[in-house]
Formats: C-alpha cells, sequence, structure tokens
C-alpha cells in the first residue's frame, strides 16, 4: 500500500515537472513574454507579465488539485473575467506574432493583400462565437 502511494507521487511529480518543463521552454523558447511586452509597449511591466504567467500556471494547478470554490458577487466576476479574456488574447496574439502565423496562413488561402480581412474575420469569429456561448448556452 505505501509502495503504490510512493510510485503514484514519483510518477505524479514526474509527470507535473515535464509539463512544467514543456510550458517554461514553450513561453522562453519562442519569446512570447518579450514579444508581448514590445507589441504593447509596456517594458516596465515585463516583470509583472512574467509573473502572471507563473502565478496564473501555479493558481491554475493549485486548483486542479485542490477544487476551489468562491462566493463572489456577480459584478466582481465580470471584470476579473474580462482581464482573464484580455491577458489570454493578448499571450494567443503574441504567439501568433512570433510564429507568423496569419501571413502564413494568408498565403495559403490566397488572401496576401487582405491580411486584415483575414484577421478581422478570425476576431470577429470568435467574438461572436464566444457571445453565442454565454448567452444561449450558460444559463445562471
Amino acid at each position: 500500500m505505501a509502495f503504490e502511494v510512493l510510485i503514484t507521487m514519483i510518477v505524479g511529480l514526474s509527470g507535473g515537472l515535464a509539463v512544467g518543463s514543456g510550458f517554461v521552454a514553450f513561453i522562453s523558447v519562442l519569446g512570447i513574454i518579450p514579444r508581448l511586452v514590445q507589441l504593447t509597449n509596456t517594458e516596465k511591466a515585463a516583470k509583472a507579465y512574467e509573473i502572471a504567467v507563473i502565478g496564473g500556471a501555479v493558481f491554475g494547478t493549485a486548483a486542479v488539485l485542490h477544487p476551489l470554490q468562491f462566493s463572489f458577487p456577480a459584478f466582481f466576476t465580470i471584470p476579473v473575467g474580462l482581464a482573464a479574456g484580455i491577458f489570454v488574447g493578448m499571450l494567443a496574439a503574441a504567439l501568433t506574432e512570433v510564429l507568423n502565423v496569419f501571413p502564413i496562413l494568408a498565403k495559403r488561402v490566397g488572401m496576401e493583400k487582405n491580411v486584415m480581412s483575414l484577421v478581422m474575420a478570425i476576431v470577429l469569429g470568435k467574438i461572436i462565437g464566444s457571445l453565442f456561448h454565454w448567452i444561449i448556452y450558460v444559463t445562471l
């Protein structure tokens, strides 16, 4: 029994270290945080971005391991959700910028001259899809 628990702990720790190392390597090698800082012209807040990413990863891990429940008023969840969405969107935008996703996609679909139209179509599709999901399917 104790041996099984020990093996489970070792396997869990090893898996967590592998995933965490992959996440840090992904963020570091691609230079997502520096590119995000450069795009938003917020060099003074670079440390805050790094702390936010690390803190989010740690909090997310803790939330998965220990189901947390918070009782906040509804008006408090709106700015928190908005801030989280903006941060994730900016991080995703920096990732696509680093990987040159849109120029490659535009070239593949034959829209080299209309890259902005392609980006706006993706953004509007995401917004409309999210609103449809939250307005139609989510009931409070």
